[in-house]
């Protein structure tokens, strides 16, 4: 939390700060299950009245798996020594998929591909720290905003001090996700950068030094940048903007409400809280 708020700190942003929760539901506990059974049946009543069907919800509970797209993502979604996806949003999309009464089934995308992934119906959504730009709003039916993020420019710590503003940026080549608000930035920006898979290998890029410089959600340069991390060498400079995150839905989808109940629930309740807290992104969750 401490390299949290200090990231924050650095990027100057105004950030709503808030709290959240575990993810883990309680199905022995009878509050919880009338809570999660009103949940289910508001959004289905929601779905019968709007959709009919054509109903999302229908379809996932019909076949009784919600297929969540996913990247390499920590602390949203990452794997566990077991080899088990695990994260802030794997959890949350978990406990969502138990409030439905399907299972959640993890399927790890090419970011870049992320809207035909789902158009095509190889996953029902995209849970993974996005940013709700322009053109995922365009394309997907989004969720509330759940979590304040910010891209960020990452550099070796031995020349940080050389690139402390937009300007000196320039002569840098980047790495940045294909696809990604970062590539947005750095593109918007005029920089020079090659798209890479995943951010987790853009910082690989400038780990290696075959790129000068990446850019990242802060969420994960909180993480796995700087002391005690993977990347101890590696430090964060620059922040390019303030964003929000949401869960992208099919266009129509009536999932999307059914998600911002469960968010409302879960924020009311604690558990988005506690959730929160076990990986440490409490100061960005947005109340909802």
């Amino acid at each position: 939390m401490k390299k949290l708020l200090a990231i924050m700190m650095t990027l100057t942003l105004t950030l709503s700060l808030a709290a959240c929760g575990n993810s883990d539901v309680d199905s022995t506990d009878a509050e919880a299950n009338a809570e999660t059974d009103s949940l289910l049946q508001d959004a289905l009543a929601n779905a019968s009245t709007e959709t009919g069907a054509d109903s999302d919800l229908a379809y996932v509970t019909d076949k009784g798996t919600l297929v969540v797209g996913i990247t390499d993502f920590e602390p949203m979604d990452y794997k566990d020594e077991n080899g088990e996806w695990i994260g802030f949003d794997a959890d949350m999309a978990r406990a969502f998929a138990e409030s439905l009464g399907v299972e959640v089934e993890f399927v790890e995308i090419d970011w870049d591909n992320k809207i035909l992934e789902l158009d095509s119906k190889s996953i029902d959504c995209v849970w993974n720290g996005m940013t709700l730009t322009d053109e995922v709003t365009s394309a997907m039916e989004c969720s509330n905003a759940y979590c304040n993020n910010a891209q960020i420019v990452i550099v070796p710590a031995d020349t940080a001090d050389q690139y402390q503003d937009v300007e000196s940026l320039s002569d840098l080549s980047f790495a940045v996700e294909a696809g990604s608000a970062g590539e947005e930035e750095v593109s918007a920006l005029g920089l020079n950068y090659t798209p890479v898979k995943a951010q987790s290998d853009a910082l690989m890029e400038v780990a290696a030094g075959t790129s000068d410089a990446a850019v990242i959600d802060s969420l994960m340069a909180a993480a796995m940048v700087g002391e005690g991390t993977s990347y101890e060498n590696l430090t964060y400079t620059v922040g390019l903007n303030s964003e929000e995150y949401g869960v992208g839905f099919r266009k129509g989808s009536d999932l999307a409400y059914a998600l911002n109940n469960f968010f409302s629930d879960s924020y009311a309740n604690g558990t988005m809280m506690e959730c929160a807290e076990k990986y440490g992104v409490q100061a960005a969750i947005i109340e909802q």
